[in-house]
This record gives C-alpha cells, structure tokens and sequence, in this order.
C-alpha cells in the first residue's frame, strides 16, 4: 500500500488497468448489482490497497478512486448506474449502493465500414460527440452549469463505434472542422419553420444572430439562451440615432481571429468554455485504446488478426520497420493485460478473453473466445447512429470539409440514413455554416463543366429575373453561399438563349469599371439549367476576396457607435472603419443587406447604443418590439 505525504494511504496504480478490472467485474457479475464492497474485494487493484476496507479512511479512498475510474469509463461512454438497495442501513453497517454496468434496453447496431469511410466517420464522430451531454438530469433548483455543450436528449456517445469501426482512433481530422467545432462551445434547442434543430453557438450574441438570421425561429432551450436573447432584444428597443459624420481619425478595422471574451456579467459563464483541443487525432489514452481494442475483439471472436493489422488500426500506420516492432510489442502487451488472471484465482482482474497463445506465439495472430459478455457494447446505439447519421449529412451538405471528402460523406449518408428510422434523425446545425441551398448542386456542377447557366432569381427588390450567365467561383461569406457569375457570355450563348444574355454595364464604385460580374446568393436561385456553350469563354482569374466587394456596390452606408472601447465583436467586418467617439467607438460600413444589418445590431445589441441612418435603426427596433411581442405570446400559450 503506497503511503500520501500526510501518512494517508493512497491508491496506487502502477499498472494503469484498473479501469478495465472494473469493467471486467461487473461485465462478469452482469445483471447482477454488486455492491462497493464486493467490488472492492474482487477488483485486484483496489484489493490490494484496501484490504476489506476494514477502517474508515480506507474507505474513503477507495470510494474517491472509485468514482473517478466510473467517471473515466463514463467520459469513454461504458456507463455505470447505481441504486440504493432496501436492505441497507448506517446501523448494520451495509453498503448505502449497489452498482452495474448500464448496457441499455436496444440491442447495438453493426455496420460494416470500409477504409475509406474511415475519414468521414471520425470527423462525423467528432461533431456528434461534441454536440453530446450528459443523460443525467439535472435537478429542478439547481442552476445547470453552461460551460459545456448541452443538447436536450442527445446520447452519451460510446466506444462501440470503434468495435465495428476498427482504425477510428488513429485518423485525422481536417484542422479547421476542428477549430470551428471547437469555437462553438455551447448548444441550444431552436425552432425554425416547426423543426427543432440541435444548434452549437460560439456565444449568445453568435445564437442571437443564428435566431435573427431565421425569420419565425424561436430558442425553446436552454432557459438561459432564451433569457440572454430576450436581453439583447430589450437593449436594441433602446437604441438612439447615430451620427453618421466621419472623422479624419478613422482606421481600417483588421480582419483577425474572433476573440470574443468580453462579457457582461449575465453573460460572463460563456467565457470559460471547452478547453481546446491540442490534437486533431483521436489515438486516446493508453486505457483509451485497450477498452477499444477490447470491443473490437468482442464483436469479432474466433476471428483471426494479426498483430501487425491490430497496431496499425489502434496505433498508427507505422513510417519504419523499427516503429513497427514498437507498436507490435505495445499490442502484445495490452493483449497480456486484456488477459490477465489474478495470482490467488478469486478476484478477476482482467481476464476479458481466453487467448489461443500457441497460435499467437507461433504466428504472430490474435484470436480471442469467451468475452465476459463485452459484446454487448459492441456496436453503437439506435440513438446515437441517429445522432451520427446527422452529423454525416451535415458535413456533405456544409463547406466544412473539402469536396472530395464532402462526397464520401454523401455517400455514406445515403448508406446510413436506411439504418435510421424516419423522423429520429435530429436536425443539425452550426453557426455560420448554413447547409447548401437547393440549387447549389446545379451550379456547382457548371462550374466544373464550364456550362452556362440559365438562372431564374430573386434580386434585391424580391422581383424575379432571368439570365444565362457563366458561373465561376462559389464562395462562403458568414455562413452565406455566394456565387460569382460573368455576364459577358453572348459568344459563346445558344441562339435560343440569345436574349437572356444581359451583360452589366453599369459601373462599379470601388473599381471604376463596368460590373461584368455579378455576386448573388444561391439561395436566391429559384430554378436553374445547364447550357451547353458554343464557344469557348475567357473569363478573368479574380480572387474571391475581390469578388466579394461586388456584392457591397450598391449597399448602404451604416454606422454604429459602441459603448465600450472593445471592438472584438466587429472583427471579420468587411471594410469596416472606426474612430474614437466619446468613451466608446463609431464604426463605418457598407451594408448589402438590410436584414443583415438589423439581425447584426440586435445580437451584439450589449455593445452598441446608437445605429444610423434613422430608416434602418426603426427597422431594428420594429424588428426587436416584433420579437418581444411573439414571445411574450408563446409564454401565455
């Protein structure tokens, strides 16, 4: 027994496993409820600390240990429930709960994946792992914490996956879907056109905005994202004509990463979310990878796998002979401690699997029989494949991951959508990454097939237009799916298309030049057809940050002064300026889109107090009046 610095004895684990002797005892014990202290005597590790737990203090720290290796197997997704038992009592000197292996009413689902589903599932696994919460509800007059993702009723993601999935773990995922999961620390239950949609926000000005973007959604929880919306709503009824002079002091704000820290103090618990992620692999700890390796071999026994097959799905692919031998001998090793037996035969250790050694040491293959009943984890619950099929889409209909692999994901969307009963799959959604508009694949397609388009679409003043036009960048601004068009294509149009050619010829502000191109948003695209070209068409290589001027040439100028001199919430602003005015800052810009506007200075309506000009400041608080009103009607009903 390993001795504190206060004198207290402590738990020792020197091997790292007792993690598993724990899943191994209560797998074995299954239905059966064991209580602390049979789990105490017939888990070798805490035997061999604690003894029969004879004193108070031992007591005491086998329960801390206890706890904290049931938490570790929970955060891995193996989930332990407990229960008073009716027969215990202080007097008597029984054990106040009993514990086992919490394995669910559905049967796990098994699929069959291939190497190059691998890629997508793990960037899939990892959205819905990141949109998770605890299933534990938490009590009525408790404040719940908001410091990590909450999504009503979605489930604790498990190790299953990687049973029938083997390889999961050691894939890599693109470092942007990271760094965009990872921004989006909180998750909220909204309502948009009757679809509850599972939403993961940066902050609550971010969910404001998601909401505002959204005519007619509404935020059904958590209770403090409404009760942050509704504040923001209040604010923007306050607002105060701006004056829209400029100074000559105004500087160009820098486009630089969002830091969105300051906070007033009913928003301040959103500054200490997640802590980030150093690594976009999903390897785990060294117990991380026996539990994985341990449900893989329960849902395959009697198969045979190589060492070598078992490091490189597990580990990695090696990149010498030398680091072969390395990971091959770690695998021997946890193969050893997935069959460990305890020197006096009573208490169970690890012994998941009988082994078949001769063929192991002959050949180098592994073959297990007799799993404790782990088999049961194996798979992945109905719930979660719902929750992991959603992801998928998601991913195939978002700009978060590069086409090639946008591709695969639809494909394995269409694989795994007929595992999954209509109407369970939940909705996702992730601020600032709208899913693609109807008619996004058309275009796309014209793009890489030089076609041309003939387009009908909705321009600015709602009227409905036609043109043929040459499309040749997609782009995404704020979450928006833009398309730049070249209009000059009368060489190269049908005849009957000839006179949908309509060549723009008014000049543009920023360039002095004739606006051959046109930016507009897909989504306004109402119908759209390829055309075959009859010529060929030169059209110039402009950068998509130049293209994205295009869509401000027409817009109005705004301006809005800040109550604090903090402007992180204005970063990213396209060509916005700002000058010093009074305790607070005035910012300049141009806005393209009215709606934008009003849904901008609601959701950051905390750090402003004037907006201007007069048209659209009334357009705001009409907009913020309309919000309160709606609300205040749902709360009656």
């Amino acid at each position: 027994m390993a001795e504190g610095s206060n004198g207290r004895r402590r738990f020792s684990d020197k091997w790292g496993k007792h993690e598993l002797d724990v899943l191994a005892v209560l797998s074995s014990a299954f239905p059966q409820w064991l209580t602390s202290r049979q789990i105490a005597q017939r888990v070798k590790a805490y035997a061999d600390s604690y003894g029969e737990l004879a004193d108070q203090a031992a007591k005491a720290a086998f329960a801390k240990q206890f706890q904290r290796d049931r938490a570790k197997l929970a955060a891995m997704g193996i989930a332990i429930e407990s229960r008073q038992p009716e027969y215990s009592s202080k007097s008597e000197g029984q054990d106040f709960a009993s514990y086992r292996l919490q394995l669910g009413d559905e049967p796990r689902v098994r699929l069959l994946f291939g190497d190059e589903d691998l890629p997508i599932l793990a960037a899939a696994n990892y959205l819905a792992r990141s949109m998770s919460i605890s299933s534990a509800p938490a009590h009525e007059t408790q404040h719940t914490s908001r410091t990590a993702p909450r999504v009503p009723q979605t489930p604790i993601p498990g190790l299953g996956l990687d049973s029938i999935a083997p390889g999961l773990g050691t894939q890599s995922i693109p470092d942007e879907l990271v760094k965009v999961v990872d921004q989006r620390r909180f998750a909220a239950t909204v309502d948009v056109d009757g679809e509850h949609l599972n939403v993961a926000y940066t902050d609550s000005d971010d969910l404001a905005m998601f909401v505002l973007s959204h005519p007619g959604a509404s935020i059904v929880s958590p209770q403090e994202a409404v009760d942050a919306f509704n504040r923001r709503l209040n604010a923007a009824t306050q607002f105060v004509p701006a004056d829209e002079s400029t100074g000559d002091d105004s500087s160009t704000v820098a486009a630089m990463e969002i830091n969105r820290n300051s906070a007033d103090d009913a928003d301040v618990e959103e500054s200490k979310g997640r802590p980030k992620k150093n690594s976009a692999f999903q390897t785990g700890s060294e117990v991380d990878r026996r539990l994985r390796l341990m449900l893989f071999l329960s849902a395959h026994l009697g198969e045979e796998y190589s060492l070598e097959e078992l490091a490189e799905r597990f580990i990695g692919k090696p990149k010498s002979d030398d680091e072969l031998k390395k990971f091959v001998n770690v695998i021997h090793k946890d193969i050893n401690t997935l069959t460990t037996v305890s020197d006096d035969g009573e208490m169970a250790g690890s012994q998941f699997f009988d082994i078949d050694w001769s063929l192991l040491d002959a050949e180098g293959i592994v073959s297990a029989t007799n799993s404790l009943g782990l088999e049961r984890l194996a798979g992945i619950s109905q719930q979660y494949l719902s929750m992991l099929t959603a992801s998928v889409s998601y991913l195939a209909h978002s700009s978060l991951l590069p086409d090639k692999l946008r591709e695969q994901a639809e494909s394995l969307y269409s694989r795994l959508r007929q595992h999954v009963e209509p109407g369970d799959m939940p909705w996702l959604s992730l601020t600032g990454y709208e899913m693609e508009p109807r008619n996004f694949s058309i275009v796309k397609s014209a793009i890489s097939k030089s076609s041309l388009l003939d387009m009908e679409y909705t321009d600015g003043a709602g009227r409905t237009q036609r043109k043929l036009v040459a499309p040749d960048k997609i782009f995404v601004d704020e979450g928006v799916f833009y398309v730049a068009v070249w209009t000059d294509v009368a060489a190269a149009a049908p005849a009957d298309k000839a006179k949908y050619v309509k060549k723009d010829t008014t000049i543009n502000k920023a360039t002095g030049k004739p606006r051959v191109w046109q930016v507009l948003r897909i989504s306004r695209i109402e119908k759209a057809e390829l055309v075959e070209p009859i010529a060929r068409i030169d059209i110039p290589d402009v950068p998509a940050s130049e293209l994205r001027k295009w869509s401000f040439d027409n817009g109005t100028p705004a301006v809005f002064v800040t109550n604090q001199d903090d402007l992180s919430f204005i970063d990213g602003l396209s060509g916005a300026t700002v000058e010093k005015c009074g305790e607070g800052e005035k910012v300049h810009l141009i806005v393209s889109s009215d709606s934008w506007y009003v849904a901008f200075c609601i959701a950051h309506a905390r750090h402003i107090a004037a907006v201007a000009p007069e048209t659209l400041r009334t357009m705001i608080v009409a907009r913020a009046q309309h919000e309160l009103s709606v609300g205040d009607r749902e709360n009656e009903n």
